[in-house]
């Protein structure tokens, strides 16, 4: 087996993708060992791009079998053959490349693309996993609108699900069945997902702030719908909280979650259909705690919350991680503070970020919430980018208000909806909106370490006056710190 050697990538080097795949159409007839995947895709030379610099199509653990360029097979000579990329020589600024290509679910032991555990077939795409699917360019800046149509037996997958609304259903001869998918906004190939199998539903329905119902649905495995009640009102409740305290009103005629055992990782927000491991959706009530159902409220609105945040506005590149996780996580923080208790909330984040981020800030593993290297962009999925990137988003807010910072995220979507866009893109939709000066700020995106504050105060009875005094020591120069104070009689 040949094995990849692992480079290092900078975000200095970052360069917009030569080509781009703004439309997609993915045909998938599951099988459990010999997959077939016929894959039609629009390509266009981005702007400023090379006219003799070649297509190059990501790959993993694909078996080819032909690609055609306007309808033109292409043979040796045309193309060249890596394990790891489709390389496509000649290509016009504007064409249509069909690739057909084979793959083997119940091999694929990396848990990533697409793969047969238990009874499911199920994906899971972020960061690279699209590439195990089909030839692709396989980055979150190249965002396409993806058509994907199902088939399988009927038996064996009575529900195929993936992005999007359904459009048609249609009955095969030989007991099998086609669906097909639409999604009609732009993302990222990390989000699309599918999922086949015999599962459970517990069906449930959504009217927005517009007037538009949205049916809501959770498939489970099979005898646990009784244990998804909670999750589909902690749904209901996000969905309301985010019309209410942003302004976000969901896209789409349909919101999936799927929730069963096989899943490998925790939870993930492709569009419209987000896959979750069972233990974060069921609840038993004979059994559940309240921590079970307190997680389950936070762990549903974040999924949710990053239709907009994560979605709509995604990531140009993995280095900008902490643009769409910390800031939703900074929104289901809210969401919980808001729904529950605020005290109980930030003492349970601050506990959190003692025990786990601030022990990672000061050990070799530290890093900036946003790195300026990696070898393996996994590595980066930590308490880091996550908790202490929320920590940023909230300074943030506290130092423009919860009024201005709205003003902020209203500019954030006007400027970048259904675009990639970076961290500083962030900052500066929140220098506009909220009036405000954060060239200081983003200091806390380029250096890591745990900043220390040391407060003096003096206090002259006679004069009712307090002299307080702040020093702080940071490793890479000082930070913009909001702080916030309160004198008790």
């Amino acid at each position: 087996m040949e094995r990849q050697e692992r480079l290092i990538v900078r975000r200095s080097d970052y360069a917009p993708p030569s080509y781009l795949t703004p439309d997609i159409r993915i045909e998938i007839d599951l099988d459990d060992t010999e997959t077939r995947v016929r894959t039609v895709m629009s390509v266009v030379r981005n702007a400023g791009g090379n006219a003799v610099t070649p297509l190059v199509l990501d790959s993993e653990g694909l078996e080819f079998q032909s690609v055609r360029l306007d309808g033109r097979q292409l043979t040796e000579g045309d193309f060249s053959l890596s394990p790891h990329a489709l390389t496509i020589h000649g290509v016009p600024e504007r064409c249509e490349i069909i690739t057909e290509h084979a793959l083997n679910p119940s091999a694929n032991m990396s848990l990533e693309g697409l793969y047969k555990s238990g009874n499911i077939f199920c994906t899971q795409n972020e960061p690279e996993g699209f590439r195990r699917i089909t030839y692709s360019v396989d980055r979150p800046d190249n965002m396409a609108r993806i058509t994907t149509v199902l088939t399988g037996s009927a038996s064996q997958c009575p529900v195929m699900l993936a992005n999007g609304n359904c459009v048609s259903t249609e009955d095969l001869p030989g007991g099998r069945k086609r669906v097909t998918w639409v999604d009609p906004f732009p993302k990222p190939c990390y989000l699309f997902a599918v999922v086949g199998g015999d599962l459970g539903v517990l069906n449930g329905q959504f009217t927005t702030k517009s007037g538009k119902n949205v049916r809501l649905s959770i498939y489970c495995d099979p005898g646990n719908e009784g244990k998804c009640a909670h999750a589909m009102e902690s749904l209901k409740k996000a969905m309301r909280w985010d019309e209410e305290r942003f302004g976000l009103e969901y896209d789409l005629d349909t919101y999936m979650i799927v929730a069963v055992g096989s899943f490998n990782m925790g939870a993930m927000e492709n569009k419209g259909l987000n896959i979750f491991n069972s233990q974060y959706i069921l609840a038993d009530p004979t059994t559940a705690t309240d921590a079970n159902y307190l997680n389950i409220d936070r762990v549903v609105a974040h999924e949710y919350f990053h239709n907009w945040t994560g979605n709509r506005v995604t990531c140009r590149d993995w280095f900008q991680l902490t643009l769409k996780e910390g800031l939703t996580v900074f929104r289901d923080q809210e969401f919980s503070s808001d729904v529950h208790s605020r005290q109980v909330k930030r003492i349970e984040d601050v506990n959190k970020l003692r025990a786990f981020q601030f022990p990672e800030d000061s050990g070799p593993n530290a890093h900036p919430i946003r790195p300026e290297s990696y070898m393996e962009i996994n590595n980066f999925y930590t308490v880091t980018i996550y908790e202490k990137g929320a920590e940023v988003i909230r300074m943030i807010h506290s130092l423009l208000g919860e009024e201005r910072f709205q003003l902020g995220m209203k500019r954030y979507f006007e400027l970048y909806d259904g675009m990639a866009v970076t961290c500083d893109d962030f900052v500066r939709a929140m220098e506009e909106g909220g009036g405000a000066d954060l060239t200081r700020f983003m200091r806390w995106y380029e250096q890591a370490g745990t900043p220390v504050v040391e407060v003096s105060s003096q206090h002259d009875a006679e004069s009712g006056k307090m002299r307080i005094d702040l020093r702080q020591e940071s490793s890479g120069g000082p930070l913009h710190i909001p702080f916030r104070i309160g004198i008790l009689s």
